[in-house]
This record gives C-alpha cells, structure tokens and sequence, in this order.
C-alpha cells in the first residue's frame, strides 16, 4: 500500500496518509504515456504550414518556347515546379495533427505519469499552499525550505490567483487546478507538489 508524508509550506510533518494504489502504484504503460503526450504536443501545433503549388503561383500564362526547333527541352510554363518561382510539387497545406487517443488510454496515461512521480519519490503531498500575497518571494521562501530543486509543479484544489501570479514569472514553477492535471506538465516536471484536498479530487477523478 503507497504512503506518503503530510507536510506543510514550513517543511513540518503532520502525518501519514494511504495513497490509492490504483493511480499511484500501477504498473506504468510507457507507451500510452508517451502517446499522450504527443497527442498534447501535437494539439500545440498550428498547423498553418502552406506552398503554392503551380496552379496558386502568379505567371507563366504561355508557353516560354516553341514546342520544337529550338534545342532546348520542351517547356509548357515557367510556374512549373523545376522552374525557379515555380510551384512546389508534394508541399505542406494546413492540416490537424492531432489523432483519437481513447478514454482509458488517457487515464492510464495520466496515472502511469502519477505512478512515475511517486515510484521516482518525486511527489510531494502538502496541506495547502496558501500566499499571504501574490509576491514571487514568497514562493522562493516555500521552494527553498522544502528544499525543491528543478522545475515544481503546484497542483492545488481551486484557482490559487496568489500562487498563479506568484510563479508567473518563475521559470521553474508553475501552478495548475486539479481538474487541469495533464501527462506533459507532470513530464516535464521534476517534483509534483500536491495539495491534500487535490490528491483526494485526482483519486476521485483516476480509480
């Protein structure tokens, strides 16, 4: 049965607490993990890429030369695509690079994501994170004595304005709401600090 450290934003333990072994500790499918993940950056892309292709480009309206009698090989435009200004043959148009990932892929993703976390003791479980102010300091104050090295990765319960303004211009924190919880942010971070009342809306969400 996974268990973890309670702790508070001043380092103290207050107790233990049961992780759900059924996002915490399963057995990780890298491969769906992996998936997800290029399906959230392939979301990212625009996809606004576009050549013209001979029919789109201005000019060559006639026939450069004569067919025969000149020499030279037979040309029917100067837009054809071995022509310079020319068309581009087999070019980029806008497209959707995203693909269908089913329900249960993505929550096995998610949960492989979580049960890397934990397995890696890269999960950090905390009471609250609650900022008198919304001043990036106090944020380095919190980082520095949970001793948090890399990139962190706060998940709280509702919209945290202070903690979202207070990581803002951090480089190396960043805020979420549990409802957001994603593979590539958990990924791309190096301690996933959770809220108690988060965990609780996560297992809720994940069993």
């Amino acid at each position: 049965m996974a268990k973890i450290k309670l702790i508070n934003t001043k380092g103290e333990q207050l107790k233990d607490i049961t992780l759900a072994d059924s996002v915490w500790k399963i057995e990780v499918n890298d491969i769906v993990l992996k998936k997800a993940i290029d399906l959230q950056l392939a979301a990212l892309r625009q996809g606004t890429a576009k050549t013209k292709t001979r029919s789109e480009v201005s000019g060559g309206g006639r026939k450069p030369w004569k067919q025969k009698g000149t020499g030279r090989a037979r040309q029917g435009s100067t837009r054809a695509t071995q022509w310079r200004g020319g068309g581009i043959s087999g070019g980029v148009t806008p497209r959707d690079y995203t693909f269908k990932m089913n329900k249960k892929e993505r929550v096995l993703a998610l949960k492989s994501a979580l049960t890397h976390k934990y397995i890696d003791k890269e999960l950090v479980v905390i009471d609250n994170v609650t900022l008198k102010t919304l001043k990036t300091k106090e944020v380095k104050e919190i980082l520095k004595t949970l001793n948090l090295d890399g990139k962190v990765l706060f998940v709280t319960l509702d919209d945290n304005e202070n903690l979202y303004m207070a990581t803002r211009n951090l480089g190396y924190a960043y805020s979420i709401m549990a409802d957001e919880i994603n593979c590539l942010d958990i990924v791309n971070s190096d301690i996933l600090v959770v809220e108690e009342a988060a965990l609780s809306v996560i297992e809720e969400a994940l069993k």
